[in-house]
Formats: structure tokens, C-alpha cells, sequence
């Protein structure tokens, strides 16, 4: 008899099988399925793998496409869904391993959705009431030996319960809403589609069409603003008037006319140095932020580019809403990793002094902020490398010193008439060389202009403008919205957005609100409220969290 070790897809399985191995792995295949035999520390083990969920929520004993229903069970995916077919080799291979093991370790990501995963394979394949608990946030060796060795003897409940009741609650809510509305629509004898809500769809589509609906309801405004522009060094130079907008056209063509042929005199100059922090560690929503404002990567695609370097050891568990690195975390080390790599020239730097990190607000109890192990890639996408240098080049500028900028206000004085020139440079760099090309910052140098001096063959214009309408949510500042609206959760947010997308609620890259979408918003205001009131969602998130911290059943 062996024990049997549970990863959460067959990637992690080899990582762990390789870590723990004392001499060699034997790889073994059941329906193409793979599984490694190793020894560790003379004892056998048997490392199989999920891929995914095994198990899905399903309707039992239904009295057809009606509702209400709350008659439901977990089975098998390949029974719920056909497009799980593939998961029955999975399931048959760990049901085969799990007869010939009499210890069972659970190693999937520790985290509500990899303890789901776990428990049910754990209850209903391994016929086991509870197992042992690998605990890591990166799949290196150093981390899974210690894991393995300080594995704790029971599964995390709270982890487990709250992903049971979040799955649960979804299934019944989804289902019987979505129901009621696709019937409402044939019962309307308005034709038959299959509309979906789901309890935190309907307040994230709320959103957007609140938002839909503010631009539709917009009325421009007409604005007006003067400039002074001159030359200087043959670079031209634009200077506005201190009142920025005028909503009177009168007191506009006032500052023109009192400017004609008036002489124009530098009256200030203000300089003021900015001392800028570095920047926090990453934790999961940052990164969704950063990335798609730097490399154009939209947030369900950084999700998944992010898993693949995880699995792929380069990187600590992504799903965390930690921003910070512990002191148990040993920066050292992974740096000197770092010197093999392109980062040596920065790294180098940083080793000379003390390592600490500019540590952020936020906490996450099961893993830290994401950082790089210090394993170099050897073989990644393109899309893959950008998320992996913008993880490397954050943790790099969180250790570096503060940046220094300088601002400076120069005033034009023209007959009374204020105008201004606003710059900003940097002058000295601190962490900015370590963010590099990710640091996107606007620079705009100022020549050098004294106090009283005049300028000559200056040129006033006034322009007439109009107000825009609010900007529409893109895919990541939706993501953001939700987050400080406490909906969902950072792993579920893009789905949710993915998923509004399938149903046709929603369009472009900059978030429009579809006709359907819509009035499917104004149907449920007007008969059931509650379906898309954010203060119920935000319970049920705060009580999930209550049932992990054990504190609610």
C-alpha cells in the first residue's frame, strides 16, 4: 500500500513528483493519463492528478425546464456537462490509484476553489471522510519538500465549506433565475432565447447599463479655454489661462481682448520636489491592472497567462489578495537565482543592501503577494514573457529606493491675464529603472526661463469645446469597480465579465451595454429588485467568508 498524493492538474503532479523524489521518478500512464511512483525518504508514493473539477452541481429528479428546483447533487463533470467528457480517464485513473493507497494527501491550490476540487474526489473517489494537506504558495522544490513535511493531517473545512455554499448558492440562484426569465419570455409569446442572471452578474450587468445610460442621457455642455503660445529654442511652447474653462463665451473673448498687443512677463517660477514610494507587491487584482493598462492583456487572459507560469514554477500562487512578501519569504535567494538571467545588471544592484519590500495594505491569510521563484523560463509565449518580466520588474522595484520628481509652475502675467506651464521631470530615478518600460510615465521638461524675463512674438487663441460623456468600464477597471464594490472574488471577477459577453449583454473592449442587456436590467428593476441589488451579493460574499473563517455554518 502506498500513499497517495492528489495534485490539481497533471503539470503539478510531475513538479511535485520530481521535488519529493529521492532517486528517480517512474512515470506510469492509465488511459493516456499520467502518474509517477517515487520514494521519499524510503517511503512509497504515488502522485496522481486531477484536471480541474471532477465534480459538477446537477439537477436531480427534475420535473423538466421549470422552476423553482433545489433538488441537486454533485456528480461526475462528464455526466453534467458533454463537453466534460474527457475528465471520466481522470476520474477512473485517481479511483484506480485510490485502491492501492491506504494515506491520501490533498496538493491542490490552496484556496477555496483547489479545496472544492480536493474534498470531492477526496469523499466520493477515495470513499474517505478527510486526508492529509499540502500547504505551498510555489510549485519549487524547496517549498513542496517542506510542504510535504509539514503537511497538515486534515483538510482546511473552512476553505472546504465556503466553497461548497458559494458553489451551491450559485447553482440554485443561477438556475431558477435564469429559468424565470427565459419563460417569462415565452410566456410573453415573444419568441424563445436563453437568458442567464446570476448573483453577481446581475449587479455587475447593473452597472454597465447604469453607466449605458448616463451617456446615453448626456447633454454636452460647450466650454471655452484660452492659450498663449510662443516659441522658445525653436521648441513651441503652450501656456493656458489659470481659470481653465470658461462657461461664458463673453469673459473668454474678455481675456483675449485685454491680451492684445500687451506685454507678456514671466512673473513665477515654482519649482517643488515629489518624493515618489516604490511600488507594493502584486497581489492578484493589481496585476489584472497593470497588465492590461501596459501590455493591452485583458483580465481573463491574465488569469490564465499568470496559472501557466505558477504551474510552471516561475512564479508564488497568483489568486492572493496579499500585498506583501514576508520576512519568511528568503528575496536573497531568489535573487541570486536572478543573476542567471537578463535581470543581472538590476539584481546586482539590489544585492549590495538590505532587502525590503515597500509592503502594501492588503492581506491574504493563505498566500503571500506574487513574486517571481527565480527559476528562469526557458520556454515561454510572448504574451507569457510580458506578464513574467511585469511580475519580475514589480518585485524588483519594491525593493528599490523612493524616486525623486520636480514640478515646476511657471506664470505668464499679461496685463493681469495669468497663464500657466506646468512640467515634471525626474531627477533621480530610484525604483523607475527597475519598473523600465512598464513605468509609463509622462515627462515634460521645461527650458530653462527666469523671473521678469519678456516674451516676444507670443500668439493668445481662444477654443471652443464641449463636455464628453463619463468613459465607459473597460474589461480591467470593471474588474476594479467590483473589488471596491466587495463583488465577487478576484479569481471569479473576468468570468463573470466572459460571461456577459457569451450572453450577448454586453459589447466591445470599452464595455457597451446591449439593447438586451438593457431591458433586461430594466425587467428585473421593475419586478424583482433584489435580483440585482448589490447590498444582497455583498452578504452573501461577507458570510461565505464568515463560514471559512468557521465562524458561521
Amino acid at each position: 500500500m502506498t500513499e497517495l498524493l492528489i495534485a490539481e492538474k497533471p503539470q503539478s503532479s510531475l513538479k511535485i513528483a520530481t521535488a519529493l523524489a529521492d532517486d528517480k521518478v517512474t512515470k506510469k500512464n492509465n488511459k493516456k493519463v499520467p502518474y509517477y511512483e517515487i520514494t521519499h525518504k524510503g517511503k512509497k508514493i504515488t502522485v496522481g492528478c486531477s484536471v480541474g473539477h471532477l465534480f459538477g452541481l446537477k439537477e436531480v429528479d427534475g420535473k423538466g425546464w421549470t422552476y423553482p428546483t433545489f433538488n441537486y447533487d454533485w456528480m461526475p463533470s462528464y455526466e453534467v456537462d458533454k463537453n466534460a467528457k474527457y475528465t471520466k480517464d481522470y476520474f477512473d485513473t485517481l479511483k484506480k490509484l485510490a485502491k492501492e493507497a491506504n494515506e491520501f494527501t490533498l496538493c491542490t491550490d490552496y484556496d477555496e476553489e483547489g479545496e472544492v476540487i480536493g474534498l470531492n474526489i477526496i469523499r466520493y473517489i477515495c470513499k474517505q471522510k478527510d486526508a492529509n494537506r499540502m500547504k505551498f504558495s510555489t510549485l519549487t522544490q524547496k517549498d513542496l519538500i517542506n510542504a510535504y513535511e509539514n503537511k497538515l493531517p486534515r483538510l482546511n473545512w473552512g476553505q472546504a465549506n465556503a466553497g461548497l455554499a458559494r458553489h451551491e448558492m450559485d447553482w440554485q440562484y443561477g438556475i431558477n433565475l435564469s429559468r424565470a426569465l427565459t419563460l417569462s419570455i415565452k410566456n410573453a409569446k415573444a419568441g424563445f432565447k436563453i437568458l442567464s442572471i446570476g448573483r453577481v452578474q446581475g449587479p455587475t450587468l447593473n452597472l454597465i447599463v447604469k453607466k449605458e445610460k448616463e451617456i446615453l442621457a448626456f447633454i454636452s455642455k460647450k466650454y471655452w479655454q484660452v492659450s498663449l503660445a510662443f516659441d522658445h529654442d525653436d521648441k513651441l511652447l503652450i501656456a493656458w489661462h489659470k481659470k481653465d474653462t470658461f462657461w461664458d463665451k463673453k469673459e473668454a473673448e474678455n481675456v483675449v481682448k485685454n491680451t492684445k498687443n500687451k506685454k507678456a512677463v514671466i512673473s513665477k517660477i515654482k519649482k517643488s520636489e515629489i518624493t515618489q514610494a516604490p511600488p507594493v507587491p502584486f497581489d492578484f487584482t493589481t496585476l489584472q491592472l497593470d497588465a492590461y493598462r501596459t501590455s493591452g492583456i485583458n483580465p481573463k487572459e491574465a488569469l490564465s497567462l499568470a496559472q501557466n507560469l505558477y504551474v510552471a514554477g516561475l512564479i508564488s500562487y497568483p489568486r492572493t489578495g496579499s500585498q506583501q512578501i514576508p520576512e519568511s519569504i528568503d528575496l536573497r535567494e531568489i535573487l541570486t537565482k536572478l543573476l542567471n538571467s537578463d535581470y543581472k545588471n538590476l539584481v546586482k544592484e539590489l544585492l549590495k543592501k538590505q532587502l525590503k519590500p515597500n509592503n502594501g495594505k492588503k492581506t491574504d491569510p493563505a498566500h503571500p503577494a506574487i513574486t517571481p521563484t527565480g527559476e528562469i523560463p526557458e520556454k515561454l509565449t510572448e504574451k507569457e514573457l510580458k506578464l513574467y518580466d511585469l511580475i519580475v520588474r514589480r518585485t524588483l522595484a519594491t525593493l528599490a529606493e523612493p524616486a525623486k520628481r520636480e514640478s515646476q509652475r511657471i506664470e505668464i502675467n499679461v496685463n493681469d491675464e495669468i497663464f500657466s506651464l506646468n512640467g515634471i521631470k525626474t531627477i533621480y530615478s530610484g525604483w523607475h529603472k527597475y519598473y523600465g518600460h512598464f513605468l509609463m510615465l509622462k515627462e515634460v521638461e521645461l527650458p530653462e526661463l527666469k523671473e521678469k524675463q519678456e516674451i516676444k512674438d507670443y500668439k493668445i487663441e481662444m477654443f471652443e469645446k464641449e463636455t464628453q460623456p463619463p468613459r465607459r468600464y473597460s474589461p480591467a477597471s470593471l474588474v476594479k469597480e467590483l473589488e471596491s464594490r466587495h463583488l465577487g472574488t478576484k479569481a471569479t471577477r473576468s468570468n463573470v465579465i466572459d460571461t456577459l459577453y457569451d450572453r450577448q449583454y454586453i459589447t466591445e473592449q470599452s464595455i457597451q451595454a446591449t439593447e438586451l442587456g438593457i431591458r433586461t436590467i430594466e425587467t428585473l428593476e421593475k419586478y424583482s429588485p433584489e435580483i440585482i441589488d448589490e447590498s444582497l451579493t455583498r452578504e452573501f460574499e461577507e458570510e461565505t467568508e464568515l463560514i471559512e473563517e468557521g465562524k458561521k455554518t
